[in-house]
């Protein structure tokens, strides 16, 4: 497939939306089995200890996994499809943060920062100024920054590209029930994770010294232009107690994610005692703070009566770690080849939809057509 450089703006937008949005089913590998476990298929909550339990939870899904070993604690709806918003950002550094040295320098263009999605979020590039690729890494990591998310993008040769890696490297993380149409999570048609999946790209990222050290920094200072700097703060509320949030002791990242379409996820981790806990949270009712007090809640749980449950299903491990590949099990998919317009973000992160769905390894489960799916940040 070839999708041509004189297509508009709306018409690969389309083209993105048009392509197969997954359905509310459990993302499924060979032989139809439920990646991580069948209980993490179920409906309702899955735990083998309830005692203690946070009860008023309003999230959509979540799921609560021990680190080291991958066991799944307890979890609700871990395979739900939903808006994953700037929790995505994980998976974009999951793919990139290995291709560029921190000290590599980057002088920003108008051209760079054309097309960014209105509303974004920014950490605050300008053009003409030099950024290094770990200040980059800093806007993303703590200012969950669109512009500079774009930026590594296009070093990496496009948006579009950039895409299909991702999507790539989710199907090799068994992330199967993802799927990548923008690197940032912005609001786009047919965006969507799980509580699982998010999950997975955090703990996978968690691997790398400098992931673990970029979502862990509460603050860092900022090139402004010239000689002059400025203060950023990580928005994760747990990690840096902002807005009336206490922080989580213990607490070592990951990422949050917000936009008024999508509501609020978290993906948290924190260590205790020499336990390492993940958690994320999706879509709590209401409320700026809910996402993480209800992290917070599970993983006091996690840490105190849940310390004695059994799994109910686990975190599985990369398939290009176990030696396999990430190819389909139902057969080869055509790999596409698309052209981006002018560079712009909106008919790339289109293009990039589609490109990714066609790309070699996208994609190994058996998906129904839906309607129009939600859209994230």
């Amino acid at each position: 497939m070839h999708v041509s450089p004189r297509l508009s703006r709306r018409s690969l937008l389309a083209l993105a939306a048009a392509a197969p949005v997954a359905a509310a089913t459990p993302a499924a590998g060979a032989g139809g089995t439920v990646i991580g476990g069948v209980r993490l298929g179920r409906d309702g909550v899955q735990a083998t200890v309830t005692a203690g339990l946070p009860g008023k939870l309003t999230a959509r899904a979540w799921l609560l996994a021990d680190h080291d070993s991958g066991t799944v604690l307890a979890s609700y709806r871990a395979h739900r499809r939903l808006a994953p918003a700037s929790t995505l950002k994980m998976l974009f550094a999951d793919t990139l943060l290995g291709k560029f040295e921190r000290t590599e320098r980057h002088r920003v263009s108008d051209a760079d920062l054309a097309s960014i999605p209105s509303g974004s979020s920014l950490v605050g590039l300008r053009p003409g100024v030099s950024y290094t690729v770990e200040q980059l890494w800093q806007g993303v990591f703590l200012r969950s920054g669109n512009d500079a998310v774009h930026v590594l993008a296009l070093m990496n040769g496009g948006v579009a590209r950039t895409v299909a890696e991702m999507q790539a490297k989710a199907a090799d993380l068994q992330a199967l029930d993802t799927r990548v149409v923008s690197p940032d999570g912005y609001d786009h048609t047919g965006q969507l994770s799980s509580a699982y999946d998010l999950t997975l790209f955090a703990r996978h990222g968690l691997k790398d010294a400098d992931f673990s050290a970029y979502c862990g920094t509460r603050a860092a200072d900022f090139p402004a232009g010239g000689r002059g700097t400025f203060r950023i703060e990580n928005t994760d509320r747990l990690l840096s107690g902002t807005y009336g949030v206490t922080p989580y002791k213990g607490l070592i990242g990951v990422k949050n994610g917000y936009t008024s379409h999508a509501g609020n996820t978290f993906t948290g981790a924190a260590t205790r005692a020499g336990r390492t806990l993940l958690v994320t949270v999706l879509h709590p009712a209401s409320g700026h703070n809910a996402v993480y007090e209800e992290t917070a809640a599970l993983l006091d749980w996690g840490f105190g009566e849940g310390s004695s449950a059994q799994g109910v299903g686990a975190l599985v491990e990369p398939l290009s770690e176990r030696g396999a590949s990430a190819s389909p099990s139902a057969g080869p998919v055509e790999a596409a080849t698309v052209t981006e317009h002018g560079g712009g973000w909106g008919g790339a992160a289109g293009a990039g939809g589609a490109a990714a769905l066609l790309a070699a390894g996208a994609y190994a489960l058996r998906r129904r057509r839906a309607g129009r799916g939600p859209s994230a940040d």
